[in-house]
């Protein structure tokens, strides 16, 4: 699962009228919590485009392959201190709780972490699945081409790139 930029601003709507509407918070300025909630979502981004930036430097000055790419982006990624992958929505679920015990907009939080995550776990999972349709639209276009020849890897790349635009993602 992925986030992708364009899904912030709604993701962090909809958490914030979700944990309003359940009691979980109490605020009167929703645009605030909203604003401090894409500015952590953002903050991820940024960390994780120089995690991806610095991960091919790295294989390049290297002279590895593509294919420990995964591998050498988790290391960076640690030394960045954010988790990748499966972790992403657990880490992102706990940068978002750690901000809203501590925002100036929140006036008070009803709720338990747990309980926190809980109710966001879902929102988070709805916004960040569309990794997964991209990459079965992408899949189902690419039916002809044999997957891990250089072929594939050109042709998925410049693929997924139009199925992006077209979803408005890119």
């Amino acid at each position: 699962m992925r986030l992708y930029g364009a899904k912030v601003a709604p993701l962090a709507q909809d958490v914030v009228r979700t944990l309003v509407a359940e009691k979980a918070i109490e605020t009167d300025a929703q645009r605030e919590v909203i604003a401090d909630i894409e500015a952590v979502l953002k903050s991820y981004l940024e960390t994780e485009r120089t995690v991806d930036e610095k991960t091919r430097d790295l294989l390049q000055q290297t002279g590895r392959g593509t294919t420990e790419f995964s591998r050498v982006r988790q290391q960076v990624a640690e030394h960045h201190h954010i988790k990748i992958g499966d972790e992403t929505i657990d880490f992102l679920l706990d940068q978002v709780v750690e901000m809203l015990m501590h925002s100036n907009h929140v006036e008070e939080v009803y709720a338990e972490d747990i309980v926190l995550r809980r109710k966001m776990s879902p929102i988070f999972k709805k916004y960040m699945a569309a990794d997964a349709e991209l990459d079965a639209e992408v899949r189902a276009q690419l039916r002809h081409v044999k997957e891990g020849t250089s072929q594939w890897d050109i042709e998925h790349a410049r693929v997924l790139q139009a199925v992006k635009r077209k979803r408005g993602l890119a």
